[in-house]
Order: C-alpha cells, then sequence, then structure tokens
C-alpha cells in the first residue's frame, strides 16, 4: 500500500501537469469551441418552427437577390429591346416608304404604259381611220392613188423603175431585210395561238405579198401564205396586213379566205379578129379549162362580120373539152368596148359573182386569177392589177438578129421586152353588185379608149378601196394599133401615146432611129478585126438568157 502511493502521487502530479500545458497552449481556442457548442445546444434545443422560419428567411433573402439580379436583367434587355423597336420602327417606316415608293412607281409607270397604249393605239387607230388600209378613202381623182408593188420571196416586181429602170429585180440590202422582217412578224402573228402540237408556219408558207408607203401613215403590206390547216383543200389562204406607221410594226388584221368556190365571169368584147380569138381560146383551155375550171366566159360580139366563125369555135370548145360554162351575146351595133362589157356584165342573172374585164389579146396564166379573187371583196375592194405590156417583137429580136420565139418564150418580164402599163385600167376585177353600185361604163364612149378611166375614176372617188399593184401574172401582146383620126384630141393623143409606148424601149428606138451609124460601125468593125459583124445591137446578155427575172405563163 505503502509502495504503491508514490506511483499515485506521481501520476497526478503528471496529469496536473499535462492539465496546466494544455490549458496554456489551448485555452483561447476552446473558448470558441465552447460557445460553438453552446449554440449547438441552444439549436438543438429548439422547436421545428423556428428551425423552418429561418431557413424561409434565408430562402427569402436568396429569392430577392435574384429578383433584384432579374430586375436588372431585365432593364438592361428592356433597355436594348427599346433601341432594336426603334431601330425596326426606323427599319419598317423605310421599308413602307419604299414600298410606297414601288407603288407609285409602278401606278406611274402603268399609268404611263395605259397612256403610253392608249395613245398608241388611238394613234394607231387614227392611222387606220385616216389609211386607206381596211377600207376604201374617198380621193379626188386616180392621181392620188398609190399603186401597190407586188414581191415574192425573190422578186420585186416594180411599180416605180427607179434609177435602174427595172421592171423586176432581186430584193437586196434594205429592201430585203424589210421583206423578211414583214414576213417573220407575220408568221410570228400567225404562230402567237397555235398549240405545240400544232404545225407551225414557216417561211416555204409564204405565197406572195404586196406593200405600198403613204407619206403621211406609213408602209402598208399585205401577205398571203397558204392556209396549213387547210392543207388538203385547194384554194385555201391565210392572209395577213400588217402597216409599219414609221415605227415598230403593228399587226392590223388576220384573216382566212377559201377561194375554191369562187367563181370569175370573165367578159370579152369583139369584133372581128378571128386569128386574136383563135389563140385566146387556146390559151383559156390551157390556162382555165385543164388548170383552174372556175371561170365562166362570156363574149359580147359586135356586128355580122365573123360572127359564125366565134361562134363555131366556142361550141367546138365547148364540146371537145366538154366545158358549158361560156356564152355569146351579140350585139348588131358598131364596136365600142364599155358598152360591150356593160351589156356583158349585165347578162349575168345569177348569184353575184367576180367581173374579170377582159380583153382578147391579154394572157393570164392561173397565179392571176386567184390574185383576182384575192384582191376583190364584195362592197369593200376592186382590183385594178397593172399589167405587163410586151414590146413589138419584130423590134426587140430583129434588133439582135434573132428570129421571133413561139408567143410563150415571149412572157418574159424585162425591161428590153416590155413595161408596166400603169396608164392602162382596162384589166380589172370586182363583184359584180359593185359594178352596178358605181354605174358601171359610160356606154356613149364610142370608139378606142377612155371607158376604162372613168370606170376606175369612179371607184377612186367612192368609199371602195382599190387595189392598183404590178401583177407578174398578166401580160399584154403587141398588136397593129390605128389610131382612127376621126377620134376626138384627147383620145387621138391617149392613141398615139399608147402607139409609140407599145413599140420598144427607149433604147430600141433611139438604136432604129441611128441605124444607119449602126450599120456603118458595125461594117468598119468588121473590116478592122478580119472578124464577122458582132450579132444584135443591144449590149449585155441575150434576152432569152436575160440574169433578169423571167415569169413564164403557166
Amino acid at each position: 500500500m505503502s509502495q504503491q502511493m508514490p506511483r499515485v502521487i506521481f501520476l497526478l502530479f503528471c496529469l496536473s501537469m499535462m492539465s496546466m500545458m494544455y490549458v496554456a497552449k489551448f485555452g483561447v481556442y476552446m473558448d470558441a469551441q465552447f460557445r460553438s457548442e453552446r449554440r449547438l445546444v441552444e439549436f438543438s434545443s429548439k422547436q421545428p418552427s423556428e428551425i423552418e422560419r429561418d431557413s424561409s428567411r434565408e430562402v427569402v433573402a436568396s429569392l430577392q437577390e435574384r429578383i433584384r439580379n432579374l430586375e436588372n436583367l431585365l432593364a438592361s434587355t428592356s433597355e436594348k429591346a427599346k433601341h432594336l423597336t426603334s431601330q425596326v420602327t426606323n427599319q419598317t417606316l423605310l421599308i413602307r416608304s419604299l414600298q410606297e415608293f414601288k407603288n407609285s412607281t409602278e401606278k406611274n409607270m402603268e399609268s404611263t404604259s395605259t397612256r403610253v397604249s392608249s395613245n398608241t393605239s388611238e394613234i394607231m387607230t387614227d392611222i387606220l381611220n385616216n389609211a386607206e388600209i381596211l377600207k376604201g378613202v374617198a380621193l379626188k381623182s386616180e392621181y392620188e392613188l398609190i399603186p401597190f408593188t407586188k414581191f415574192t420571196l425573190n422578186r420585186i416586181f416594180l411599180v416605180e423603175p427607179g434609177l435602174g429602170r427595172r421592171v423586176v429585180e432581186k430584193p437586196i440590202g434594205y429592201k430585203r431585210k424589210d421583206i423578211n422582217d414583214v414576213i417573220l412578224y407575220a408568221m410570228g402573228e400567225l404562230n402567237k395561238r397555235r398549240t405545240a402540237d400544232m404545225k407551225l408556219y414557216e417561211m416555204e408558207d409564204f405565197i406572195e405579198g404586196m406593200y405600198r408607203t403613204e407619206p403621211l401613215t406609213g408602209t402598208q403590206y399585205e401577205l398571203y401564205f397558204r392556209d396549213i390547216d387547210n392543207s388538203n383543200k385547194r384554194s385555201s389562204y391565210k392572209k395577213i396586213t400588217v402597216v409599219r406607221p414609221f415605227t415598230t410594226l403593228y399587226n392590223v388584221e388576220e384573216t382566212s379566205k377559201n377561194t375554191s368556190d369562187t367563181w370569175i365571169n370573165l367578159v370579152l368584147p369583139l369584133s372581128g379578129r378571128k386569128d386574136a380569138f383563135q389563140q385566146f381560146l387556146s390559151r383559156f383551155i390551157r390556162v382555165v379549162i385543164n388548170q383552174d375550171q372556175r371561170v365562166f366566159l362570156t363574149v359580147v360580139y359586135f356586128g355580122q362580120d365573123g360572127l359564125e366563125d366565134v361562134k363555131n369555135l366556142m361550141t367546138s370548145t365547148a364540146k371537145t373539152y366538154r366545158y358549158k360554162h361560156m356564152k355569146l351575146v351579140t350585139l348588131k351595133e358598131e364596136f365600142s368596148r364599155g358598152r360591150g362589157l356593160q351589156v356583158g356584165v349585165l347578162s349575168w342573172k345569177t348569184n353575184d359573182v367576180i367581173l374579170f374585164l377582159c380583153d382578147v389579146d391579154i394572157v393570164f396564166n392561173v397565179d392571176f386569177l386567184e390574185r383576182c379573187r384575192l384582191n376583190t371583196e364584195k362592197g369593200k375592194r376592186v382590183y385594178f392589177p397593172i399589167v405587163f405590156s410586151l414590146y413589138n417583137p419584130n423590134v426587140v429580136y430583129s434588133l439582135q438578129d434573132m428570129p421571133i420565139p413561139a408567143e410563150k418564150e415571149q412572157l418574159v418580164i424585162s425591161r428590153n421586152t416590155g413595161f408596166w402599163r400603169d396608164f392602162g385600167y382596162g384589166m380589172t376585177c370586182q363583184y359584180q353588185s359593185d359594178f352596178k353600185s358605181v354605174n358601171g361604163f359610160d356606154e356613149y364612149i364610142s370608139g378606142w379608149g377612155g371607158e376604162d378611166v372613168f370606170l376606175y375614176q369612179k371607184f377612186v372617188k367612192s368609199d371602195y378601196m382599190v387595189i392598183r399593184a404590178t401583177d407578174p401574172g398578166i401580160f399584154h401582146l403587141w398588136h397593129a394599133k390605128q389610131c382612127d383620126p376621126k377620134l376626138n384630141s384627147e383620145q387621138y393623143r391617149s392613141c398615139i401615146r399608147s402607139k409609140a409606148l407599145n413599140e420598144a424601149s427607149h433604147a430600141q428606138l433611139g438604136l432604129l432611129a441611128f441605124k444607119d451609124e449602126v450599120r456603118l460601125h458595125k461594117s468598119l468593125a468588121g473590116n478592122q478585126t478580119g472578124l464577122p459583124p458582132q450579132i444584135g445591137l443591144i449590149d449585155g446578155p441575150s434576152l432569152i438568157r436575160s440574169h433578169e427575172a423571167r415569169e413564164p405563163v403557166r
């Protein structure tokens, strides 16, 4: 017991020393620890509701802080939104202003376009109303009428020969471009309303056309195409009238025309001239009976001399070719072309018909007969073709030391073989009703000439549209002409003028006038060279092989 006492005291001493050292070292931290433990004890002693209340305050405080941050962010965003809204508003105002400007511009353009279109339409209407395009215009005299010029793809038949004195020429330069432009434009107009499965009009469908230029309105064109929708039908055409009013081309009218049932009454006044009539019948057989087959022949014969021969020729032709469309009307009077044509016209008693007032010395082909049908329109249009008049073959071919060829080979359009008879109005096509409406011919004109001019003047001064154009399908054969000295002064001058113009060209008449000098030159040239004299007095190629266009009659 006594032995253990010191150990106990030593342990107590050690414990005391360690306690003092701990307190000395950790006394400060112990207070904090005690305070923390105290709060823990206090907190653990609190009720659950108080804990929840404190937690809620912290959540609320946190939420309020977040709300303040969101409000600040919202305020900043709102400021940006206001700035963007201002920009959008400005852009909207700008766009609206541009849109209003665009609409205003479009309205102005539309209004301008409408005004321009309206003005163009008014101008075209004014042009069409004032010009002789779709209807006739009453003129004061025949000198005011402007003739048409006939053309095809490769030929122009000139009514005004110009510097080269050509009666026919190949279109070159601006004339070629003009014709091509018009044909292509017409094709485009005809093809506008054609669907993909339909055949289109092409250049080879173009047949022919004619044009004339009026100084105050522009150039008028009438073009004929084959009617490709009726290709199996004979005599079906598509006609388009185009005008170039000194600006772009303008489509005036499109029409279709079928001439398969359109008959012509050819009225021929005659007195004597059996041989000429026999040749006329031969041509009639070749062109009408064998080809066209839609022409009625009315011969008005004056007097008794040669009447039986004419009857026999007509009867023989009718029986041989079984062609019953012929009639002979006889008059026991002195010959008067106007009287004969008037009687022949009035002798037709059936339905209205196209009249072709003709002469025995006229040669025509089937193309002319179609133009006779196409260029006449009841109550509106009459056709006065400009005939190509042939010179005296005895002069034309003898100057070249050539034999006179057959009649068919003489039908050549060349400045050396003839001229466009622009002063002649005897050959004409019109409906019988239109002939009657202007009271026909002046029957009191006797002898040669004058009646055709008066009829022409009547139509010119009326509301009919007079188609005056060169026609390469009709020729006037040369024949000896005697001017009766009993004619009045005007008729006699016209007869002499016609006789002089019919003989030969200016150059050919000059060669005849100076033939002695030409022969002397030929003989001297032959002696100097030792060669035979040159054949022919006209320079350049032979007439038969002329480079100018030849239009044979079919």
